[in-house]
């Protein structure tokens, strides 16, 4: 071969400096793309081979890393469909952009390294991250083809030289600069193998490992095993989204979900995509068991393209509320080295966020129409995806209202059809307004909810997370409905009927009443209004308007503005003027009437679980006294 020296076909001394520089951050990628060339190169000969136009022997097909701590070298090498000098003239040679003028523009707007290189098409160049020099060996299929050897320095001169190699294929020789020494260390180099390689379509190598084998039998007939060093092969060629739904097993998927999650509990079901049309997807994603925080739950979802892992940071592919879903996704039609910008803007993106969301509406009404017992079994789980869906995408809220279910207090499961066939009878107001009473906690709200039992009122449990925004997307949504909370005021004002209560109290007994209870409470920030009640109801109730208490939550969750967040608690004391604790109050002497309110209102506030510290320790006293 002719030794030949020239200059990369772009125009300018330091755009080298600005890969090593730029990406320093990304550096590792610098594997993921050298790696990911050697799968094309392997696969190319492969299919050469299928269609007949290659006919030698294919040989054991894989790739292999090695590190060299003393020479301070990795080499990639594969025995793929190799180069000859003419080629590498033109894949290595000639960057795949117009001039170092284009590129000097643009790298300053891009946010990451992955955009650098998938725009420009410098997946070879980022080699230059981490390398002085970088080397390749390589030897093509072709008949007759010579070895070739590149060698550059970082700088824009090359050298094509003969190569020594003598069997077909490509190495590819990093001499690792000072900085990038860390990439020598085999934990380092089997991190990065772990994280992008785990799942490449072909085998690949990293050193080797020690293997016990069957070696005999010893005099008294004992199996004998002797230990033999193999090739470490890092990687599943065939991971299960490759394969067909038809050809997998139950444990097959839950295999694979302890293999990406290895400390996590069992998922609760899961959905295989397969989809080649109008672009192509695969996956498996799975519902996981959901703990109440919501980040330590999100991006758990690995994107891949051709089995080479791109992020975890799935935000535009999936759906807002799918994000808690955890598995993998695997699209030829995202490009490798993917950015924001792309994500944001590529048709085929926003397709397969449509398609995920539809594949997930659909695998839900599924098990609810197949077995709901086991759907409300899970509804605990499913539940927050559900309402996380029909609170931010309208196309799914039209698929899940039919299996979106409400649970009230007796862990009964409605459908939201079913719940305002339930309760309408009961629940309707005097101008005809469905109202669902709820509860955040039934144990702590357990007078209340007694109380609205007793007259045939139906609460439902509203406890999770995002309850607060989805109470209110049901009232926008449901026709002349409303949801209070339980302890939002009394029973007979939460739901108005036409045959309300009065009281016989004269207008100077109600002042005084409220005088006494307003001196017995002392606190600006406790409104006190006798109410006309049923008798058999407590004597005192303090509740929190719906509307006020509903924004200061909505402000915890930032969903509010900060204004409620910061107001002080305000609560209505509701005196039953029909009670005749409230009647012996009245008719006590002065000096007892406030010792009689104050009881009357710490029972109340006991049955808010809001008497505590010094004021709950003076009840307990003056009730000792009292018995």
């Amino acid at each position: 071969m002719v030794q030949e020296k020239g200059t990369i076909s772009i125009n300018t001394e330091n755009i080298f400096p600005i890969i090593k520089k730029f990406l320093y951050s990304d550096n590792e990628i610098f594997l993921r793309e050298l790696v990911s060339n050697a799968v094309d190169a392997t696969q190319k000969v492969k299919r050469l081979g299928s269609l007949g136009h290659y006919n030698k022997e294919l040989g054991e097909l894989k790739i292999k890393v090695a590190a060299d701590a003393t020479a301070k070298t990795i080499t990639i090498s594969d025995n793929g469909i190799g180069m000859t000098a003419e080629e590498i003239k033109k894949y290595i040679n000639q960057v795949a952009f117009s001039g170092a003028t284009e590129f000097m523009e643009k790298f300053k707007e891009a946010k990451d390294a992955n955009e650098i290189i998938g725009r420009f098409g410098l997946g070879f160049y980022s080699a230059f991250m981490v390398a002085d020099k970088v080397e390749i060996q390589t030897l093509s299929y072709q008949d007759g083809a010579e070895p070739a050897r590149w060698t550059c320095d970082g700088s824009t001169s090359f050298e094509i030289t003969e190569g020594s190699r003598t069997e077909r294929g490509t190495d590819v020789i990093l001499y690792i600069n000072d900085e990038s020494k860390e990439f020598l260390e085999e934990h380092r180099i089997s991190g990065i193998l772990n994280k992008y390689a785990k799942f490449l379509p072909v085998p690949v190598q990293f050193g080797t490992r020690q293997e016990s084998v069957p070696d005999g039998e010893d005099p008294e007939g004992k199996p004998q095993y002797k230990s033999i060093e193999v090739d470490n092969i890092i990687n599943t060629t065939v991971p299960i989204w490759t394969k067909a739904p038809t050809d997998l097993k139950e444990e097959d998927y839950l295999d694979f979900y302890r293999e990406l999650y290895p400390f996590s509990e069992e998922p609760l079901f899961w959905i295989h995509l397969n989809v080649d049309y109008p672009f192509n997807l695969t996956g498996v994603l799975y519902f996981p068991k959901l703990k109440n925080d919501f980040e330590i739950q999100k991006n758990k979802i690995k994107l891949f393209s051709r089995q080479v892992f791109i992020t975890d940071e799935v935000k535009d592919i999936v759906p807002e509320f799918l994000l808690l879903l955890h598995g993998v996704i695997d699209s030829p039609d995202i490009p490798l080295n993917v950015s924001r910008s792309f994500l944001q803007a590529d048709s085929n993106v926003k397709k397969i966020n449509s398609y995920i969301s539809r594949k997930v509406a659909e695998k839900l009404q599924e098990l609810f129409k197949k077995d709901r017992k086991v759907y409300e079994e899970k509804w605990n789980d499913i539940g927050l995806f559900v309402k996380y869906g029909a609170l931010s995408d309208e196309k799914f809220y039209e698929k899940a209202k039919d299996f979106l279910l409400l649970t009230n207090t007796a862990n009964e499961h409605f459908t939201l059809e079913e719940y305002s066939a339930k309760v309408k009878d009961f629940q309707t107001d005097k101008n005809g307004q469905l109202v669902y009473l709820y509860t955040i906690d039934a144990e702590h709200q357990h007078s209340y909810v007694q109380a609205a039992n007793k007259k045939n009122f139906d609460v439902l449990v509203m406890n999770s997370p995002i309850d607060t925004h989805f109470i209110h997307h049901l009232e926008m949504k449901l026709e002349k409905t409303a949801l209070k909370r339980v302890d939002a005021d009394v029973l007979d004002k939460l739901i108005e009927k036409v045959d309300a209560v009065k009281h016989t109290l004269t207008e100077e007994e109600t002042t005084k009443l409220k005088t006494v209870f307003e001196k017995a409470i002392n606190n600006t920030n406790m409104k006190v209004e006798v109410e006309s009640l049923p008798a058999e109801a407590l004597p005192v109730t303090i509740t929190i308007e719906e509307w006020m208490r509903r924004m200061k939550d909505m402000s915890k969750l930032g969903g509010g503005m900060n204004f409620y967040g910061n107001m002080p608690d305000t609560y209505k004391v509701a005196v039953n003027a029909n009670h005749k604790v409230v009647t012996k109050i009245l008719q006590a002497e002065e000096t007892q009437q406030t010792a009689l309110a104050k009881q009357a209102f710490d029972l109340a506030l006991l049955a808010q679980g809001m008497l505590k510290g010094a004021d709950l320790t003076a009840f307990v006293e003056r009730s000792v006294e009292v018995l």
